[in-house]
């Protein structure tokens, strides 16, 4: 358990959600197809799997050169800590908090504001089209509202925003001089458009991991759709020649649904690492998409704790996080068992997340022909 005083890992400034749902076919039509509100902040459900599961960072970590990504203590094998902020609002379901407290009180840092409702959101399903609407005002997360709290400067931050609130956050981190977290940017999807590109170019020298998906990302640069793996390498490219990061040490990690995902650096070779439900075998793997991005992005923070700043390796634990989430509508189911030892184990959707990281980093070995 993280202590009060202790330096939390991963904290996500992500707005906490409670997503609602429509269905029509491409005529506007209802499908008659229902399904119960949940929760939309999933960025951290999966990626707890993966800190709770892969306590087992090498010990010879602490020997490698570290990346401009790892210059930040991390070392040997640690219990990592990781947090989001959940404002709740006066309707703030029984259920729904039921299911947050499941795993575990040091995921949370609840905020009650009795007058007010919770951050609710519409996703309405038009044939193959997907639309989002807010249906209260949003209640946003600031690095301010860190400060006096076990938040306070995490080595992670993560933030889901328009370019223009991505350069307001990063004004409020700069405000401490003693605080430089790595920071991974997710633009939100309704801001990836052209006109957002001279924002988004001013943000980027602050940003460590820059991370849309392939749509946004080539429609944040006036490409053409649909997405292929030479337009996101295409995509990768360009970004990395604006500059991300300071000095363009960052990253970009465009995710590419069935593709996998396309990781670039400066002065490295592209790094496809594929989705871990990928084939037609996999067809009835996929269930639920919605919040799949969020928990991408959780186990990527997670990935840079426990890989060392690794980034491709970090993108393995991102692909098993979104892995698990996809399964079904809301939240993954966690249950603990014990091994052959008789030590108590985790496991996501019955499944091991450390068995899934191994399957892929094998097909990657496999891929490059060194195994």
């Amino acid at each position: 358990m993280a202590s009060e005083t202790s330096t939390r890992d991963f904290v996500s400034l992500g707005m906490f959600i409670i997503d609602e749902f429509s269905f029509a076919d491409e005529d506007g039509n209802p499908t008659g197809r229902t399904q119960a509100a949940q929760v939309s902040s999933r960025i951290l459900i999966t990626a707890h799997a993966i800190l709770r599961t892969l306590l087992w960072m090498a010990a010879d970590r602490g020997g490698e050169a570290l990346t401009p990504l790892s210059a930040h203590g991390y070392g040997a094998a640690h219990s990592l800590e990781v947090q989001l902020v959940n404002w709740e609002g006066n309707d703030f379901p029984a259920h729904i908090q039921e299911a947050l407290d499941s795993y575990g009180p040091d995921m949370w840092l609840y905020r009650d504001n009795p007058n007010r409702s919770t951050t609710r959101a519409i996703n309405s399903y038009r044939g193959e089209f997907r639309g989002f609407d807010y249906l209260t005002p949003r209640i946003r997360i600031t690095p301010h509202d860190l400060e006096g709290t076990k938040l306070a400067r995490p080595r992670i931050i993560h933030f889901i925003c328009s370019p223009s609130r991505a350069l307001a956050i990063m004004s409020g981190v700069k405000q401490d001089p003693d605080w430089r977290p790595i920071t991974v940017y997710e633009p939100i999807p309704d801001r990836c458009v052209p006109e957002e590109l001279p924002a988004l170019t001013e943000v980027l020298p602050y940003i460590s991991v820059l991370s849309p998906n392939a749509d946004e990302a080539l429609s944040l640069l006036s490409m053409p759709l649909p997405p292929t793996k030479e337009l996101v390498e295409e995509a990768c490219r360009r970004f990395l020649d604006i500059g991300v990061g300071p000095n363009g040490t960052g990253a970009v990690v465009i995710r590419s649904g069935a593709m996998g995902a396309c990781v670039a650096q400066r002065e490295q070779a592209l790094v496809w690492v594929d989705a871990y439900w990928s084939g037609p075998e996999s067809l009835d793997k996929v269930v639920d998409v919605t919040g799949a991005g969020n928990s991408f992005l959780g186990g990527l923070g997670a990935g840079l704790v426990l890989a060392n700043g690794d980034v491709p390796e970090a993108t393995l634990y991102a692909t098993v996080s979104a892995s698990f989430t996809i399964e079904q509508e809301g939240l993954p189911r966690l249950t603990r068992t014990k091994d052959a030892n008789s030590a108590e184990v985790e496991l996501w959707n019955g499944d091991s997340p450390e068995r899934r990281l191994k399957e892929l980093q094998d097909r990657l070995l496999t891929r490059k022909g060194t195994k």
